[in-house]
């Protein structure tokens, strides 16, 4: 989409009419706008929805309370909260170019987002490193991870996330408010040093991407061994009557480990890429735009990686939209029933 088309049909207008100090305001009403705006709303309102369901699922079933789940259940809090707050309020910049929320929203509002971000990308490699231990040391998993250890490294992740937008903000002036430089009333622009743009490139891109490709590579080099094993044991059985056993295992752990992989680089590498030519990233570019919400666009999409693929996910959403998980012992219902 060219950006000449982007500002089409632009009414030039004031952020506050009675305020001799505002900003003129560009009203969008191109079409392209229109549909962007339709589009991105419908991004938000899933987003909310898709983790909602898996935040009541996983809280209110108490057979899916486990390690694994709980994990699952700190990225959707993460996510959920991101589509909550984050998203409708980068979406007013699609209706006109006013900030309406003044200069304490200007720079806290960044702060969550990264937060929030960070707290979910640190979800992601707890989860990557839980079902490495859950494949390649399955008989001591039980042991090495349970319930009480997994909540008490999901509060480490968040305090992590805390404690790096802390050093953050620290280090890095420009999110102060007496530091956010305004040209007129209804202006919100935040400029990130491109020293921290490189810092924080390695942190919060570099080293959980580098952790979760290596831990995902292994899974997959044991479930392929794992795979061929089993096949091998099948074709030996099955050699006399010329039966050949595909290896639908070692296919179905490719597509799956393939499409976690894509979809996190997918959605995080443009945004790194972007801000790497320039000096300084400044928040109302077009770029930074595109590419934030590429980052958040993510957040929908984890639910469905993580969660809705799982059959006990879509008997629970059955339960909760039914309205089922208000009758008494609901939380005690089994939600596998072919495992008994």
């Amino acid at each position: 989409m060219n950006y000449t088309d982007y500002r089409q049909n632009i009414t030039v207008q004031y952020c506050f009419p009675d305020n001799n100090s505002s900003c003129r305001k560009e009203i969008y009403t191109g079409p392209m706008n229109i549909l962007l705006l339709v589009f991105l709303s419908c991004v938000s309102v899933c987003t909310v929805f898709l983790n909602l369901l898996v935040i009541i699922s996983i809280s209110h079933f108490k057979q899916l309370h486990t390690p694994t789940n709980l994990l699952i259940l700190s990225l959707a809090v993460a996510d959920f909260l991101l589509g909550l707050f984050v998203m409708p309020v980068y979406m007013m910049g699609l209706v006109d170019s006013c900030w309406y929320l003044g200069k304490m929203a200007c720079c806290v509002l960044p702060v969550i987002n990264s937060l929030l971000s960070s707290a979910s990308l640190c979800s992601l490699v707890f989860i990557a490193v839980d079902r490495y231990i859950a494949v390649c040391d399955p008989l001591l998993y039980s042991t090495r991870v349970t319930v009480c250890k997994t909540s008490l490294f999901i509060i480490l992740g968040w305090s992590l996330s805390l404690f790096y937008i802390t050093m953050c903000l620290y280090f890095n002036d420009h999110f102060l408010p007496s530091q956010i430089s305004t040209r007129c009333d209804g202006e919100c622009v935040v400029v990130i040093a491109y020293s921290w743009v490189i810092v924080d490139l390695m942190v919060s891109f570099l080293a959980p991407c580098s952790v979760i490709l290596i831990l995902y590579s292994i899974i997959f080099n044991v479930a392929r061994r794992q795979a061929r094993t089993v096949r091998a044991v099948k074709n030996d059985a099955s050699n006399k009557q010329g039966i050949r056993v595909s290896s639908s295992a070692e296919t179905k752990a490719a597509k799956k480990l393939g499409t976690v992989i894509f979809v996190y680089l997918a959605c995080w590498i443009p945004f790194y890429l972007s801000s790497l030519p320039a000096d300084s990233l400044i928040s109302v570019s077009v770029i930074y735009t595109v590419f934030s919400w590429l980052v958040l666009i993510n957040s929908s999409v984890n639910p469905l990686i993580y969660a809705i693929f799982y059959p006990w996910f879509r008997k629970s959403v059955t339960f909760t939209v039914t309205c089922k998980i208000f009758q008494s012992s609901s939380s005690r219902l089994n939600l596998f029933p072919k495992q008994f």
